[in-house]
């Protein structure tokens, strides 16, 4: 069931969800939380369909809210969905102009469960700070972001890192949780020896390649080289280079992976990529701060060792040549060109101080992370 409300407020939306309840019998009894989602206008079914799809398994209202044009006139209209079109959920869809082109906390304050935890979604971007940001951030227990929206990883890692507090995740982590758990396993049942190195692969736009990598470099002790490849944004393969061996985790395609051990037979992994819906899904399975997120984003991109980043297309971006002069030797290594793929050196910018510019957080549309 939809039903539309044109030009509406906050106390009309309420008292029309009471009708529609007794009307129709739908009870709120079963829902655990509220689900907050800051969408952008064009781009805000693929979240919903998310959301909807997480509410089988944590039921919860869902309120959506999507900005339009901040220079037409003040104006809120709604979208109510509940049963079928709902999920195991009821959904306020928020469609605000005007002034109300902006989310505030004062306009879902009215529409919020009562004594149940919030959770804020930004499914398109990294929310620059601001108040409007601060205010939302304020009430919810768990705050949902996406860096792999931003153009600039290393860049984003950093902003994202200076500005940190317990409750923040980031869906660019939640992706690499099957490599973690396979590697995991890999290590607890190989031959004790020391890793040497972390060589990662994959985009240099994705900034799970930076995450995984400060992760398994921090943990095991070991200087960490990140292969940035054109191409989809993906994490494509992580070795790790023993005194015993190299031990290789790959996937080529999108749903099984290759493990090659030092004595082994090489072995077929299923370890599909994980989608948007599974991503959600995990994260609203807890409400406490992500604490291994939190020592990953601030202490594992502070303290990780890198020996090199190797750039496949080009030239570095800005934020992976500030991170190798912060973390590593200073210097990079490129392809001259395309055709030649002999590696060069050149010389990177002086580290600057913890104030280190945000990437531009706003990109034109989703697009798939595939981790």
């Amino acid at each position: 069931m939809i039903v539309s409300m044109e030009n509406t407020t906050t106390s009309a939306i309420d008292k029309k969800l009471n009708q529609l309840r007794d009307q129709h019998g739908v009870v709120t009894l079963g829902r655990v939380l509220t689900l907050v989602i800051l969408a952008q206008a064009g781009h805000s079914e693929a979240a919903l369909e998310a959301a909807n799809f997480a509410s089988h398994e944590h039921p919860c209202r869902i309120l959506m809210h999507v900005g339009h044009s901040s220079s037409e006139e003040t104006r809120l209209d709604a979208q109510l969905r509940m049963g079928g079109d709902a999920g195991a959920s009821e959904v306020i869809v928020l469609h605000g102009y005007g002034d109300l082109a902006e989310p505030t906390e004062t306009l879902f304050s009215a529409l919020l469960l009562p004594d149940a935890p919030i959770v804020a979604w930004w499914p398109h971007t990294v929310p620059p700070p601001s108040a409007h940001t601060s205010s939302i951030a304020g009430i919810a227990h768990r705050r949902i972001m996406d860096s792999a929206r931003s153009d600039d990883a290393y860049e984003t890692l950093a902003e994202l890192r200076h500005r940190y507090v317990p409750g923040d995740t980031d869906l660019a982590w939640t992706r690499v949780t099957n490599w973690r758990i396979q590697l995991a396993a890999v290590l607890d049942q190989a031959e004790p020896a020391r890793v040497r190195e972390v060589v990662v692969e994959g985009s240099g736009r994705s900034p799970s390649v930076v995450l995984l990598g400060s992760w398994l470099g921090t943990r095991l002790g070991s200087e960490v080289t990140f292969v940035n490849n054109p191409g989809p944004r993906r994490l494509e393969r992580v070795t790790l280079v023993r005194d015993d061996g190299e031990i290789v985790l790959e996937r080529p395609g999108r749903s099984v992976a290759m493990l090659r051990q030092p004595g082994q037979p090489d072995q077929q992994i299923a370890m599909p990529v994980r989608d948007l819906n599974a991503c959600i899904a995990e994260e609203l399975r807890r409400l406490d701060p992500d604490e291994v997120y939190g020592e990953v984003l601030t202490s594992g991109l502070r303290d990780v060792q890198v020996a090199r980043i190797v750039d496949t297309s080009g030239e570095l971006t800005p934020g992976a040549a500030r991170f190798l002069a912060e973390h590593g030797g200073g210097r990079a290594e490129t392809p001259a060109t395309p055709e030649d793929t002999a590696e060069v050196v050149m010389a990177l910018p002086v580290p600057e101080s913890d104030g280190v510019p945000a990437a531009e957080p706003l990109v034109p549309g989703p697009r798939e992370e595939r981790a």
